[in-house]
């Protein structure tokens, strides 16, 4: 059987964790305007590996830069450890923006989706010319599930990366055991996706930046939240599987702040500060690249040339922070949404308890 995760619970700042910084209404990717995001989440069977067949638990997240358009988007990436894959960044290095959607799924699965994404496009915005060049280069990233579910079944079809696209929304959005971050581990708990952003103001003009991450890293005694070392504090609770080396994060960054390709990589390079402040190291064997766009453009003039608006880089630091914070916040609201989940072999991941989370904020004076 195949089924949608459930609903969204209640989300970190909803326990009182305290984060710094102000959220949009809806405290997500979201929040930046045109940015949509849609998921299928594939989870089927139990009991014993049998390559082919299951069990399943993975899935595709699909994230729209300008809703159901191939309207262009400034962009650019930066890689803080490169065990991992990110597709399209031959393209986005050269020309600095990026049209139609983007993915995330599981680490064997970055070829169907990559291929089925460049095939809604042609569906959705081919002009039918010889020189038509509607597939584009789509920007497909991935993160190992291969502890919960049966990677090399090769699940993930064309179809269910055509419902992710498909049913791409705005406002809130769900979080933890959901979409290409169904089957993940975070710190030695359950992960997933997550999600957050930050309202900031640059010389009397409001701007948003919005975070989406595929989040499955960490060792346990390294998380830390909102400054807490919860990771020392929870020692139980370990994974019921044996995988020693560290997993991935993909971090996606939206703005609609105007911004050139070079100060995006700069934006994309500060989700590292917010992995840092969860306790992330980039260990090795964990791919960490991330990708960030902004929804303003350059623009073509009358005499075909193209010029762009962008805020003065020494008034960046409201956007350096910005999303540091939001970056460490969709960790931690992964971490609160995910749900214990138990895969191929009886392999178990198990959620992080929110009433100990709580306990162990409160010893801290928090």
């Amino acid at each position: 059987m195949r089924a949608e995760a459930q609903s969204q619970p209640k989300r970190a700042r909803d326990l009182g964790i305290p984060f710094e910084g102000t959220p949009g209404k809806y405290n997500a990717i979201t929040d930046v305007a045109g940015v949509l995001v849609g998921y299928k989440t594939l989870i089927s069977g139990q009991g014993k590996l049998v390559v082919g067949k299951g069990p399943v638990r993975t899935g595709i997240t699909a994230i729209l830069p300008k809703g159901f358009t191939n309207d262009t988007v400034a962009a650019a990436y930066f890689v803080l450890n490169g065990d991992g894959e990110m597709t399209g960044l031959a393209s986005v290095e050269d020309y600095g923006y990026y049209y139609g959607p983007l993915g995330i799924t599981n680490t064997n699965s970055v070829g169907v989706v990559r291929d089925a994404i460049g095939a809604w496009n042609i569906k959705h915005f081919s002009t039918g010319n010889a020189d038509d060049f509607a597939f584009g280069l789509p920007v497909v990233a991935e993160t190992f599930d291969g502890g919960l579910n049966d990677i090399d079944g090769l699940h993930v079809s064309k179809q269910d990366v055509w419902d992710a696209l498909d049913s791409a929304s705005t406002g809130q959005i769900k979080e933890g055991n959901v979409g290409g971050g169904t089957g993940m581990r975070l710190f030695h708990f359950k992960g997933g996706t997550g999600t957050s952003s930050r309202v900031i103001n640059v010389k009397g003009k409001d701007y948003t930046v919005g975070v989406l991450v595929q989040a499955n890293f960490g060792n346990r005694e390294d998380l830390m939240v909102a400054g807490v070392p919860v990771g020392r504090e929870i020692r139980d609770l370990e994974p019921i599987y044996n995988q020693q080396k560290d997993g991935s994060i993909i971090v996606i960054i939206a703005t609609d702040a105007p911004l050139l390709p070079s100060q995006l990589k700069q934006l994309a390079k500060r989700a590292t500060i917010g992995i840092a402040r969860t306790g992330g190291f980039g260990y090795n064997s964990s791919g960490d690249i991330f990708f960030a766009f902004s929804t303003r453009t350059g623009k073509l003039d009358k005499n075909g040339l193209e010029s762009w608006s962008a805020i003065p880089k020494d008034d960046m630091n409201a956007l350096y922070k910005a999303v540091a914070l939001a970056t460490e916040e969709a960790i931690i609201n992964t971490l609160v949404a995910a749900k214990t989940m138990t895969g191929i072999n009886g392999n178990t991941v198990f959620e992080l308890p929110r009433d100990r989370l709580m306990e162990v904020m409160k010893k801290y004076r928090h």
